[in-house]
């Protein structure tokens, strides 16, 4: 399991492609992610507030990639 571990707050997210972008303080310039990689309900959605478990590696013009993406409904009803 990554040691590299935050919350974030995904950007974009393609349910047709099974991959989207995810924003932290500790992933600037975004962090790539795919279906694989989250654990939880549903296809994610733009603003969705998520724990995120992240190591620097270059995908695209993204320079950190998802390792773990866990919804957590507490996480929607606390606001982030």
């Amino acid at each position: 399991m990554s040691a590299n571990r935050t919350t974030a707050t995904v950007r974009t997210w393609s349910a047709d492609l099974g991959e989207g972008v995810l924003d932290s303080p500790e992933t600037p310039g975004g962090c790539w992610g795919a279906d694989s990689a989250v654990d939880g309900d549903g296809p994610l959605r733009a603003g969705q507030v998520v724990h995120l478990e992240w190591r620097a590696q270059r995908h695209d013009q993204y320079g950190y990639v998802a390792t773990a993406i866990v919804v957590d409904p507490a996480l929607e009803k606390a606001g982030g």
